[in-house]
């Protein structure tokens, strides 16, 4: 932590260039074949499960990052070698210095699984790889997807390029004997800060992970995100451009779950707008956030990519937060190699030159949501509104599942629906039992008569006298 403090004390200090021609040549393809040996893993014997293998740099990971061993105080760097890598006897890695320095580092699953189990030189189960950024698999989904990072710094601000802050160093302790959970520390750097992070990593069947961060400013920021989580959402039920593709949905993530302060759960379905949009949700000390993917339907994706199998990331601060928002940011794509959504906290104060922050808190990796729910919404559909379809009303469709829906009678169920919107006329609503047999399964449809204009914000959810049976479903409407 002193370290950080130092450096944010004092004038940026760039990482070092490397050959750009030559790291132009190290693209996608070709950076994915270098592999590190595994026979060359740190622990590869223990002590600890997990062996640690690295990353080479290349053209999309230009910082090289230094990696030292912790233990009684005292820290030994891991000194590059070429050699430890398999790479191709033509690659353009080759041309690169000999001590040019790792990218970043897999965790490789448990040495000490059982038989049966995958080997742990197959499957890695954490990454740290780019900026600030890294990941997770949930144990049961043995996928990739949302991403965590260190930091946010000035994402979607007009007027000012988006900061990336770097993790420059890596410092992993050694384990007791055989022990299941791993402890990495780094330092982040970047022109307008400078922190020092503790992970604390368990796998079971989610991936847990503790995060102990302090940051401190050298720069005023103007949007200073913490605990962030990125995603890709392109398309999905809820709205597709006719022939956009083949596939019915295309996301990583399908909405963004919150349980703020009050008690309250809210559900935001993503969308992609037609331009970069900012949404922030006033809170103070929330209990949690994550972007989440509820829809675990293959036949919905129809893609060997596995959709249905991205992880769910969610957020759980350790203490309190003070005041501040949940910011979600949604930028346009057309293409679903961009991670154009982003999730963060905010503090409310400003983030000015000089201030420091302390934070600490949860990472859960899960296919499941991990906290006790209401009804959950589980779909969200758009057409054109009236009876036959009018041209001037815009038909919203919202469904709800299970929770205390589920013990109500189809028949004549005691439900109240509460619909609010931000413009606009309501012309038309119901609530239904959806006409599947699943118990608990309802859904309210409502029209909407409204001309061209600002972003319409829609709040819904179903009640039963005072009690709220659902979670309260928001989103934000472009005619």
């Amino acid at each position: 932590m002193e370290t950080a403090r130092k450096l944010a004390a004092a004038d940026y200090v760039p990482p070092p260039v490397l050959p750009g021609d030559v790291m132009e040549r190290i693209g996608y393809e070709e950076h994915s074949r270098i592999r590190y040996k595994s026979d060359k893993a740190l622990f590869l014997n223990g002590p600890g499960a997990y062996p640690i293998t690295f990353f080479h740099v290349g053209h999309f990971f230009r910082v090289p990052v230094r990696m030292f061993v912790a233990q009684g105080g005292q820290a030994r760097e891991i000194v590059f070698d070429r050699a430890n890598f398999d790479m191709r006897a033509d690659s353009p890695a080759h041309e690169l210095p000999a001590d040019v320095g790792f990218a970043g580092f897999h965790v490789q699953a448990s040495r000490l699984a059982g038989k049966g189990k995958l080997n742990w030189r197959d499957e890695d189960w954490a990454a740290f790889l780019g900026a600030s950024y890294f990941r997770a698999m949930s144990g049961e989904l043995s996928q990739y997807g949302t991403s965590a990072r260190g930091v946010a710094v000035n994402t979607a601000v007009t007027g000012r390029s988006e900061e990336f802050p770097v993790f420059t160093r890596f410092y992993f302790e050694v384990p007791a004997r055989d022990d299941d959970e791993l402890t990495i520390c780094a330092l982040l750097e970047g022109p307008s800060i400078a922190g020092a992070y503790r992970f604390r990593l368990r796998r079971e069947r989610a991936v847990h992970m503790e995060v102990e961060a302090a940051l401190f400013l050298r720069k005023d920021v103007e949007r200073l995100g913490l605990a962030p989580l990125t995603s890709m959402y392109w398309y999905s039920e809820t709205i597709k451009s006719t022939a956009v593709d083949w596939r019915p949905e295309v996301h990583d993530s399908d909405g963004l779950s919150m349980w703020n302060g009050r008690g309250e759960r809210i559900w935001r379905p993503l969308i992609n707008p037609p331009h970069t949009t900012a949404s922030a949700f006033l809170d103070k000390n929330p209990k949690g956030y994550g972007l989440l993917q509820r829809d675990r339907n293959f036949d919905h994706y129809l893609d060997g990519v596995f959709y249905e199998r991205r992880p769910s990331v969610w957020v759980e601060p350790i203490g309190s937060w003070g005041p501040g928002a949940v910011q979600l940011i949604e930028l346009p794509t057309d293409v679903e190699s961009n991670d154009n959504i982003v999730a963060m906290w905010v503090p409310q104060e400003p983030a000015r030159a000089g201030a420091s922050y302390r934070l600490h808190y949860r990472l859960l990796w899960t296919s499941e949501e991990p906290a006790p729910m209401l009804a959950p919404c589980v779909s969200t559909r758009l057409g054109r509104g009236g009876k036959f379809g009018q041209e001037d009303s815009t038909r919203v469709v919202v469904e709800f599942l299970g929770g205390p829906l589920a013990s109500l009678s189809q028949k004549s169920p005691p439900l109240e629906d509460s619909i609010w919107i931000s413009r606009g006329q309501i012309s038309y609503h119901e609530v239904e039992a959806v006409p599947d047999g699943a118990p608990g399964h309802w859904r309210i449809y409502f029209d909407i008569v409204a001309g061209p204009g600002a972003p319409i914000d829609m709040r819904v959810c179903l009640r039963s006298g005072e009690k709220q049976l659902t979670e309260t479903w928001l989103y934000t409407l472009n005619l």
